[in-house]
């Protein structure tokens, strides 16, 4: 279900994958004066450097195992259609999300693929701002190698 208005009230920042807009602007509709930002991943951030030279770019990809958002570009229609709806698009760093990813898992019990997490590092970072902040953790599609890699741990390679 998702949150009222009521529920929503003390919300001053949200933060979603840059699949997850519609969420967002969801969020943006019952509580308009909060601030909507998209959350990347470093070296598949396509719109954060779109937005800031005003037209859609293409940037060096460079896969991660956040691996279920990023690319080289942003469609230019998406580009359009983003512009207008968000604050903006923060970067995280891949171990900055490999980090929320263990910590999320840790407080949460939630296993969370690094695009899901990734909305998590950007506000533990500090780039969110201040304020309360609500992040949309989504997805956990996520290699069980690839999450043991993430925990510094082993896995047992049984399927």
């Amino acid at each position: 279900m998702f949150p009222s208005r009521t529920h929503l009230a003390w919300m001053a920042v949200a933060l979603t994958l840059v699949a997850g807009l519609l969420t967002g602007t969801a969020m943006r509709a019952l509580k308009p004066d909060c601030r909507l930002f998209a959350a990347e991943v470093a070296g598949a951030a396509p719109l954060a450097a779109s937005l800031a030279a005003g037209s859609p770019q293409v940037v060096d990809y460079q896969p991660s195992f956040v691996d279920g958002i990023g690319s080289k570009a942003v469609f230019p229609r998406m580009f359009e259609r983003a512009r207008t709806l968000i604050d903006g698009s923060l970067v995280a760093s891949v171990e900055e999300v490999a980090a929320a990813v263990r910590l999320i898992a840790e407080r949460n019990r939630v296993i969370a693929e690094g695009a899901g997490a990734c909305p998590v590092a950007c506000a533990l970072s500090g780039k969110a701002g201040g304020g309360k902040i609500v992040c949309i953790v989504s997805g956990g599609n996520i290699d069980l190698h690839k999450l043991c890699a993430t925990f510094g741990a082993q896995s047992s390679g049984q399927q």
